[in-house]
């Protein structure tokens, strides 16, 4: 690999939006290269079973699904390569890239795909049980806790929203919140208090996740007291929210006050003429594995329309 290419379309990120884009794109004889980035396969990687993705019956790992997505994607030409981009700019009519290695890559397109990663508490517990009964997702593994208490921690709109999903498929279902006062818009604060299987506990921190293999429980703490209590629950989910990898793109493209890409409704294109965004750098509100692979589509499309308006291909 030289230190100088030149690219007709260059994908950022590899999980569905990336590899969706990257399969569209081959397809289209735009030849993509597509850098993988920090966590090859996104967020999926460190999911169990996928259950919610059309086109398998009897669901299927998150590993498994993203090694398929990838030999689709390197089955039509596909250039992936195992490395981060480190910069950007996107000044010229034709954008540039630098890898970590230091290659410089002029690309006429680029699709953006670099994912969101959820916020954690940051506790031992909650680590080593991830995917045991931890997930940062309710709507992607509520599924699996049907009949069962669980818990949600969490005072935003995201926490509100998992704890009244949560509530129509568990008998209980607690929700942590550190504060006295839910940061949740009105509606949806309202919805919460409407449940009568949800709990709330105010003041609450949380202290362990306990179980050796699986949630078997959650040790709280009230942080105006002090006093700490256990709750049985075989799930825990951590909806304190997301942080778009959008770092790298700071000034160069619009982005909402959370950082995530701001895209043209209806397309995937950014406020930069030749850049696409898909999947969870985009997408606050849904962040599904369905929905990203179907914006990662639509950046390839219009990635190629781009470049047949303009003459290159």
């Amino acid at each position: 690999m030289t230190n100088n290419e030149k690219a007709l379309c260059l994908i950022i990120g590899s999980g569905p939006a990336g590899y969706t884009a990257a399969i569209y794109a081959a397809r289209a004889g735009l030849k993509p290269i597509l850098y993988t980035g920090q966590e090859p396969g996104g967020q999926l990687m460190i999911t169990t079973d996928v259950e919610n993705y059309p086109g398998y019956p009897d669901g299927v790992l998150g590993p498994e699904m993203m090694e398929q997505f990838r030999k689709q994607a390197e089955r039509f030409g596909t250039d992936i390569r195992m490395e981060l981009i480190s910069k950007v700019d996107f000044s010229g009519p034709v954008h540039k890239v630098w890898t970590e290695s230091g290659t410089e890559i002029q690309a006429h397109t680029i699709v953006i795909a670099t994912g969101a990663s959820a916020k954690w508490l940051g506790i031992e517990s909650e680590k080593r049980l991830t995917n045991q009964g931890v997930s940062a997702c309710a709507v992607c593994d509520g599924f699996f806790f049907r009949g069962q208490e669980v818990a949600v921690v969490g005072g935003g709109d995201t926490a509100a929203e998992e704890a009244t999903y949560l509530s129509k498929l568990c008998p209980k279902v607690h929700l942590i919140v550190r504060r006295d006062e839910m940061r949740a818009s009105k509606i949806m604060q309202e919805r919460v208090m409407k449940s009568a299987n949800i709990e709330v506990h105010w003041n609450t921190e949380t202290e362990e996740i306990l179980g050796k293999d699986s949630v078997e429980g959650v040790r709280i703490r009230n942080n105006k007291t002090g006093a700490l209590s256990t709750i049985p629950i075989k799930g825990f989910f951590v909806a304190i929210g997301h942080k778009p990898n959008t770092d790298l793109f700071n000034g160069w493209l619009d982005m909402d006050e959370t950082g995530y890409l701001i895209t043209k409704s209806g397309t995937a294109l950014t406020n930069v003429g030749g850049v696409f965004a898909s999947g969870d750098a985009q997408d606050k509100v849904y962040r599904q594995a369905v929905t990203a692979a179907g914006t990662g589509c639509m950046a390839a499309l219009d990635a190629e329309r781009y470049l047949t308006e303009k003459g290159i291909i």
